[in-house]
Protein backbone atom coordinates (compact mmCIF):
# COMPACT_ATOMS: atom_id res chain seq x y z
CA UNK A 1 0.00 0.00 0.00
CA UNK A 2 1.32 2.99 -0.96
CA UNK A 3 0.30 6.51 0.93
CA UNK A 4 0.37 9.54 -0.74
CA UNK A 5 -0.43 12.98 1.27
CA UNK A 6 -2.55 15.78 -0.31
CA UNK A 7 -2.38 19.22 1.40
CA UNK A 8 -5.63 21.15 1.23
CA UNK A 9 -5.04 24.84 2.97
CA UNK A 10 -8.41 25.66 2.67
CA UNK A 11 -10.31 28.09 5.63
CA UNK A 12 -12.96 28.98 3.43
CA UNK A 13 -15.99 26.51 4.99
CA UNK A 14 -14.56 27.68 9.09
CA UNK A 15 -16.50 29.95 11.26
CA UNK A 16 -14.02 30.38 13.54
CA UNK A 17 -12.23 33.82 14.00
CA UNK A 18 -9.04 31.71 13.97
CA UNK A 19 -9.73 30.71 9.90
CA UNK A 20 -6.60 31.96 8.51
CA UNK A 21 -4.59 30.00 10.91
CA UNK A 22 -6.26 27.22 9.37
CA UNK A 23 -3.58 28.08 6.13
CA UNK A 24 -0.39 27.88 8.82
CA UNK A 25 -1.52 24.98 10.12
CA UNK A 26 -1.39 23.37 7.13
CA UNK A 27 1.59 24.75 6.10
CA UNK A 28 3.26 23.52 9.14
CA UNK A 29 2.21 19.68 8.65
CA UNK A 30 3.46 19.98 5.39
CA UNK A 31 7.25 20.60 6.52
CA UNK A 32 7.02 17.19 7.86
CA UNK A 33 5.66 15.52 5.12
CA UNK A 34 7.69 13.58 2.64
CA UNK A 35 7.81 16.07 -0.31
CA UNK A 36 7.84 12.75 -3.01
CA UNK A 37 4.76 11.69 -2.25
CA UNK A 38 3.27 15.13 -1.24
CA UNK A 39 1.17 17.23 -3.42
CA UNK A 40 -0.79 20.63 -2.31
CA UNK A 41 -3.57 22.06 -3.69
CA UNK A 42 -4.09 25.64 -4.65
CA UNK A 43 -6.80 27.73 -2.68
CA UNK A 44 -8.61 30.88 -3.91
CA UNK A 45 -7.23 34.08 -2.30
CA UNK A 46 -10.51 35.25 -2.47
CA UNK A 47 -12.99 34.19 0.44
CA UNK A 48 -15.77 33.70 -2.14
CA UNK A 49 -19.43 34.29 -2.55
CA UNK A 50 -22.26 32.14 -1.15
CA UNK A 51 -24.19 32.39 -4.15
CA UNK A 52 -27.49 32.11 -2.40
CA UNK A 53 -26.90 29.17 -1.43
CA UNK A 54 -26.85 30.26 2.87
CA UNK A 55 -23.11 28.88 2.99
CA UNK A 56 -20.71 30.91 3.45
CA UNK A 57 -18.27 31.12 0.73
CA UNK A 58 -19.67 28.66 -1.34
CA UNK A 59 -17.82 29.67 -4.65
CA UNK A 60 -14.51 29.08 -3.36
CA UNK A 61 -15.32 25.76 -1.73
CA UNK A 62 -16.86 24.99 -4.93
CA UNK A 63 -13.38 25.67 -6.71
CA UNK A 64 -11.51 23.92 -4.36
CA UNK A 65 -13.30 20.59 -4.45
CA UNK A 66 -13.44 20.39 -8.38
CA UNK A 67 -8.87 20.87 -7.65
CA UNK A 68 -8.81 18.20 -5.11
CA UNK A 69 -10.58 15.99 -7.04
CA UNK A 70 -8.38 16.76 -9.76
CA UNK A 71 -5.16 15.99 -7.57
CA UNK A 72 -6.59 12.95 -6.27
CA UNK A 73 -7.22 12.05 -10.23
CA UNK A 74 -3.01 12.39 -10.97
CA UNK A 75 -2.57 8.95 -10.35
CA UNK A 76 -3.32 5.86 -13.16
CA UNK A 77 -6.03 3.35 -11.31
CA UNK A 78 -3.08 0.54 -11.67
CA UNK A 79 -1.23 2.46 -9.15
CA UNK A 80 -3.32 4.19 -7.20
CA UNK A 81 -2.26 5.10 -3.82
CA UNK A 82 -4.04 5.70 -0.75
CA UNK A 83 -4.31 9.31 -0.10
CA UNK A 84 -4.24 11.16 4.01
CA UNK A 85 -5.92 14.65 2.74
CA UNK A 86 -4.17 17.52 5.64
CA UNK A 87 -6.48 20.57 5.98
CA UNK A 88 -7.92 23.38 6.34
CA UNK A 89 -11.25 23.33 7.89
CA UNK A 90 -13.45 20.15 7.25
CA UNK A 91 -14.93 20.72 4.23
CA UNK A 92 -11.62 19.39 2.63
CA UNK A 93 -13.15 16.09 3.16
CA UNK A 94 -15.79 16.41 0.66
CA UNK A 95 -13.92 15.73 -2.62
CA UNK A 96 -11.31 12.90 -0.10
CA UNK A 97 -14.23 10.85 0.28
CA UNK A 98 -15.85 11.32 -2.93
CA UNK A 99 -12.68 10.00 -4.32
CA UNK A 100 -12.44 7.00 -1.78
CA UNK A 101 -16.00 6.18 -2.07
CA UNK A 102 -15.47 3.87 -4.78
CA UNK A 103 -14.41 1.28 -1.93
CA UNK A 104 -17.60 1.79 -0.20
CA UNK A 105 -15.56 2.31 3.58
CA UNK A 106 -16.89 2.70 6.80
CA UNK A 107 -16.48 6.24 7.36
CA UNK A 108 -15.65 6.59 11.08
CA UNK A 109 -15.87 10.80 12.05
CA UNK A 110 -13.97 11.50 14.85
CA UNK A 111 -14.86 14.77 15.80
CA UNK A 112 -15.48 17.11 18.00
CA UNK A 113 -18.93 18.04 16.56
CA UNK A 114 -21.09 15.95 14.38
CA UNK A 115 -21.59 18.33 11.39
CA UNK A 116 -24.52 17.28 10.47
CA UNK A 117 -26.73 21.10 9.36
CA UNK A 118 -28.03 21.55 6.30
CA UNK A 119 -28.12 25.48 4.98
CA UNK A 120 -31.70 25.74 6.42
CA UNK A 121 -30.59 24.68 9.84
CA UNK A 122 -27.09 26.01 9.95
CA UNK A 123 -26.95 29.05 12.58
CA UNK A 124 -23.56 30.66 11.43
CA UNK A 125 -23.55 29.67 7.63
CA UNK A 126 -20.25 28.32 7.85
CA UNK A 127 -19.50 25.02 6.09
CA UNK A 128 -17.47 23.14 8.27
CA UNK A 129 -20.72 22.32 10.29
CA UNK A 130 -22.48 20.49 7.26
CA UNK A 131 -19.73 18.83 5.63
CA UNK A 132 -20.94 15.43 6.99
CA UNK A 133 -24.32 15.84 5.94
CA UNK A 134 -23.35 16.88 2.59
CA UNK A 135 -21.71 13.75 2.29
CA UNK A 136 -24.58 11.85 3.07
CA UNK A 137 -26.59 13.62 0.27
CA UNK A 138 -28.13 16.83 1.56
CA UNK A 139 -26.17 19.98 0.92
CA UNK A 140 -25.68 22.37 -1.88
CA UNK A 141 -25.81 21.69 -5.41
CA UNK A 142 -21.92 20.82 -6.88
CA UNK A 143 -20.83 20.14 -3.27
CA UNK A 144 -22.96 16.71 -2.78
CA UNK A 145 -20.82 13.93 -3.89
CA UNK A 146 -22.42 11.85 -7.16
CA UNK A 147 -22.53 8.78 -4.83
CA UNK A 148 -23.30 9.98 -1.10
CA UNK A 149 -22.40 8.15 2.10
CA UNK A 150 -25.01 5.55 3.14
CA UNK A 151 -25.69 6.41 6.47
CA UNK A 152 -25.43 3.00 8.05
CA UNK A 153 -21.51 3.46 7.06
CA UNK A 154 -20.92 6.54 8.99
CA UNK A 155 -19.85 6.11 12.45
CA UNK A 156 -19.58 9.16 15.06
CA UNK A 157 -16.76 9.09 17.56
CA UNK A 158 -16.15 11.29 20.27
CA UNK A 159 -18.18 14.46 19.61
CA UNK A 160 -19.66 15.98 22.58
CA UNK A 161 -21.07 19.44 21.20
CA UNK A 162 -23.73 18.70 18.48
CA UNK A 163 -27.09 20.82 18.34
CA UNK A 164 -30.55 19.77 18.47
CA UNK A 165 -31.19 19.59 14.77
CA UNK A 166 -27.95 17.46 14.79
CA UNK A 167 -28.99 15.23 17.60
CA UNK A 168 -32.60 14.71 16.02
CA UNK A 169 -31.08 13.60 12.35
CA UNK A 170 -28.57 11.21 14.18
CA UNK A 171 -31.64 9.35 15.60
CA UNK A 172 -33.66 9.35 12.89
CA UNK A 173 -30.95 8.16 10.41
CA UNK A 174 -29.71 5.52 12.46
CA UNK A 175 -26.07 6.69 12.79
CA UNK A 176 -23.74 4.65 14.94
CA UNK A 177 -21.96 7.02 17.66
CA UNK A 178 -19.83 6.36 20.39
CA UNK A 179 -18.92 9.07 23.03
CA UNK A 180 -15.76 10.05 24.99
CA UNK A 181 -16.23 8.07 27.63
CA UNK A 182 -17.03 4.87 25.52
CA UNK A 183 -14.36 5.90 23.19
CA UNK A 184 -11.77 3.08 22.50
CA UNK A 185 -10.30 0.96 19.69
CA UNK A 186 -12.62 -2.10 20.39
CA UNK A 187 -15.74 0.44 20.41
CA UNK A 188 -14.62 1.10 17.59
CA UNK A 189 -13.68 -1.82 15.96
CA UNK A 190 -17.21 -3.34 16.97
CA UNK A 191 -18.75 -0.55 14.82
CA UNK A 192 -17.06 -0.81 11.54
CA UNK A 193 -17.61 -4.86 12.11
CA UNK A 194 -21.33 -3.45 12.41
CA UNK A 195 -21.31 -1.85 9.08
CA UNK A 196 -20.59 -4.49 6.82
CA UNK A 197 -17.75 -2.37 4.66
CA UNK A 198 -14.33 -3.87 4.23
CA UNK A 199 -12.26 -1.05 4.54
CA UNK A 200 -12.57 2.24 6.29
CA UNK A 201 -11.54 5.92 5.95
CA UNK A 202 -11.06 7.69 8.72
CA UNK A 203 -12.01 11.52 9.27
CA UNK A 204 -10.04 13.47 12.56
CA UNK A 205 -10.78 16.38 12.89
CA UNK A 206 -8.38 17.54 15.96
CA UNK A 207 -10.50 19.41 17.76
CA UNK A 208 -11.71 15.78 19.17
CA UNK A 209 -8.68 16.00 21.57
CA UNK A 210 -8.73 17.44 24.83
CA UNK A 211 -7.69 21.05 24.42
CA UNK A 212 -5.52 20.93 27.88
CA UNK A 213 -3.40 18.48 25.58
CA UNK A 214 -4.03 19.93 22.18
CA UNK A 215 -3.70 24.07 21.85
CA UNK A 216 -3.89 25.02 18.04
CA UNK A 217 -8.14 24.91 17.92
CA UNK A 218 -10.13 27.03 16.57
CA UNK A 219 -13.32 25.82 18.03
CA UNK A 220 -12.04 23.94 21.15
CA UNK A 221 -14.66 21.60 23.39
CA UNK A 222 -13.15 20.70 26.56
CA UNK A 223 -13.33 17.30 27.73
CA UNK A 224 -11.72 15.54 24.74
CA UNK A 225 -10.18 12.61 23.77
CA UNK A 226 -6.24 12.04 24.92
CA UNK A 227 -3.84 11.99 21.78
CA UNK A 228 -2.27 8.65 23.02
CA UNK A 229 -5.58 6.86 23.13
CA UNK A 230 -6.37 8.33 19.66
CA UNK A 231 -3.10 6.75 18.35
CA UNK A 232 -3.91 3.49 19.85
CA UNK A 233 -7.18 3.40 17.97
CA UNK A 234 -6.35 4.30 15.23
CA UNK A 235 -3.36 1.89 14.83
CA UNK A 236 -5.74 -0.76 16.07
CA UNK A 237 -8.09 0.10 13.22
CA UNK A 238 -5.63 0.10 10.08
CA UNK A 239 -4.17 -3.11 11.86
CA UNK A 240 -7.64 -4.87 11.17
CA UNK A 241 -9.10 -2.90 8.12
CA UNK A 242 -7.82 -1.68 4.82
CA UNK A 243 -7.41 1.69 4.57
CA UNK A 244 -9.59 3.17 1.96
CA UNK A 245 -8.12 6.89 2.95
CA UNK A 246 -7.95 9.48 5.93
CA UNK A 247 -8.00 13.23 6.61
CA UNK A 248 -6.53 15.56 9.16
CA UNK A 249 -8.16 18.71 9.83
CA UNK A 250 -8.81 21.87 11.46
CA UNK A 251 -5.52 22.52 12.97
CA UNK A 252 -5.39 26.61 13.60
CA UNK A 253 -1.69 27.21 15.79
CA UNK A 254 -1.82 30.62 17.24
CA UNK A 255 1.26 30.85 16.12
CA UNK A 256 4.85 29.59 14.56
CA UNK A 257 5.67 28.72 18.29
CA UNK A 258 2.68 27.07 18.90
CA UNK A 259 2.57 25.14 15.76
CA UNK A 260 5.97 23.68 17.18
CA UNK A 261 4.32 22.39 20.46
CA UNK A 262 1.24 20.75 18.90
CA UNK A 263 3.30 18.97 15.95
CA UNK A 264 4.25 15.85 17.50
CA UNK A 265 1.23 15.14 18.12
CA UNK A 266 -0.15 15.55 15.15
CA UNK A 267 2.95 13.48 13.64
CA UNK A 268 2.17 10.53 16.28
CA UNK A 269 -1.61 10.58 14.49
CA UNK A 270 0.22 10.64 10.46
CA UNK A 271 2.32 7.62 12.14
CA UNK A 272 -0.39 5.84 13.30
CA UNK A 273 -2.25 6.24 10.13
CA UNK A 274 0.47 4.99 7.72
CA UNK A 275 1.58 2.15 10.22
CA UNK A 276 -0.21 -0.54 8.39
CA UNK A 277 1.60 0.06 5.32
Amino acid sequence: MTINFVVVPQWQGSGSSRAMQLVDGAESIRGDLPAASTRTVDIPLEAGDHQGSGVHRLSSLLLVKERALRAYALDPADDAPIFVTIGGDCGVELAAIEHAGARSPAVVWIDAHPDLHTPESSPSGAFTGMVLRTLLGEGPAGLVPANPVAADHVILAGVRSADDEEDAYIQDAGIRSIGVIEFSAEAILEAIAATGASSVYLHIDLDVLDPADFAGLGSPVPFGIAPALLAETIRAVVAKYPLAGAGITEFAPASHARAADDLPTILRLIGAITSAR
